[in-house]
């Protein structure tokens, strides 16, 4: 069995445990959780959703949501299922293990208001491929693109139901052409920089399913500041669930 470590996260709130050799959750995934907002007896899906992160920090900030993942890795799916447990969020939180591309063989069309989904950044022929399976399939597009995931999207949400995401800023063209191909429109996006003087390294989007087009742009977010340090907002984004129950309650 392969060694696990057990991680403290967002100031202590969060307990997770990952392989210490194979997937682990990085910034991307706390950002696009953070990005997400959510209305009560809201239906939400994450695509994808490895050990569950995403997930628990949502069912920490919208209590009164019922949450699903869906993980095509089975030993990932049991590792998000061990990580609802350990948190006390089993009971509003369901994970199964499935292929996103089989989307119609596992869920009923229409059936979720929100769908959230951090996908694999790289093509299959750019960069060198992980030797690790775990860490490839999350990181280049073996079994899952972004393109597979919208479909799926597509397939699930309710009218007007919503996606988000993150994605890298050099592939926004791609991403905004494909969620419009699968009939979502981009309503919301905010450009995240590693500081003042980088370029773009992410896009978070928030689409809506059959809308019309208008975009807001909201402003940018910097990871640290001029002495390398994180800036306050990062800072507020790690220790926000310290304003919520300990047990998600609330």
């Amino acid at each position: 069995m392969e060694e696990e470590t057990l991680d403290e996260i967002l100031d202590g709130h969060l307990r997770v445990f990952q392989k210490k050799k194979g997937y682990r959750f990085s910034l991307d995934s706390i950002l696009l959780a953070h990005f997400v907002s959510l209305k009560p007896r809201t239906r939400a899906i994450d695509l994808g959703c490895g050990s569950g992160i995403i997930l628990l920090i949502l069912a920490k900030r919208f209590p009164h949501v019922n949450y699903t993942g869906l993980e095509i890795q089975e030993n990932l799916a049991l590792l998000a299922q061990k990580n609802t447990q350990l948190n006390g969020l089993d009971s509003r939180i369901k994970i199964l293990t499935g292929d996103a591309q089989k989307i119609k063989d596992i869920f009923l069309a229409h059936s979720f208001d929100m769908v959230i989904f951090n996908p694999p950044y790289r093509k299959l022929n750019s960069g060198r491929i992980n030797p690790h399976p775990e860490k490839a399939i999350a990181r280049h597009e073996i079994i899952g693109s972004l393109k597979d995931f919208l479909k799926a999207a597509q397939y699930l949400l309710k009218p007007a139901g919503k996606v988000f995401t993150i994605y890298p800023a050099k592939r926004l063209v791609e991403l905004v052409y494909l969620f419009r191909d699968c009939d979502i429109e981009p309503k919301k996006m905010r450009l995240v920089f590693s500081d003042n003087l980088s370029e773009a390294e992410f896009a978070l989007v928030e689409g809506r399913s059959g809308s019309r087009e208008e975009l807001k742009i909201e402003s940018p977010l910097f990871i640290y500041d001029q002495n390398k340090n994180y800036t306050e907002e990062m800072t507020g984004i790690f220790t926000e669930l310290s304003r919520f129950p300990a047990d998600g309650g609330g």
